[in-house]
């Protein structure tokens, strides 16, 4: 049988994959195996992460949301019970929002929460 030549695709293909190790230090953007093997893992990475930042983000808020609530003398939980027993639905992101930008917005619900709990 023929021996067979794999020049073009199998050029192809690795230049691909030292294409995407672009920037990477020492042989891990050189030598191709080394290169895949770190692609690989930084698309795992990748896609770990996408899902972590929201995580981190929502911790992030909610942070924020207790600080501010404790400057009125509620807790968290107790002032997201509250909100929802006042029928008020604004998720944490905007909450947090105000909480930084807007005290004054963020008081009045947390006195509106602060009412339906003492009710």
């Amino acid at each position: 049988m023929a021996r067979v030549k794999g020049g073009f695709v199998t050029r192809r293909r690795r230049n691909r994959m030292l294409k995407l190790a672009k920037g990477y230090w020492g042989a891990k953007h050189r030598l191709f195996k080394k290169a895949k093997e770190q692609v690989m893992k930084s698309l795992m990475y990748a896609y770990r992460d996408r899902r972590q930042t929201k995580r981190n983000f929502r911790r992030l808020w909610i942070v924020r949301i207790n600080a501010a609530a404790r400057l009125n003398g509620l807790s968290y939980s107790k002032l997201m019970h509250g909100l929802k027993l006042a029928g008020i639905e604004v998720n944490r992101k905007m909450l947090a929002d105000l909480a930084v930008n807007d005290i004054s917005a963020f008081n009045s619900l947390a006195g509106a929460a602060k009412e339906k709990i003492n009710a």
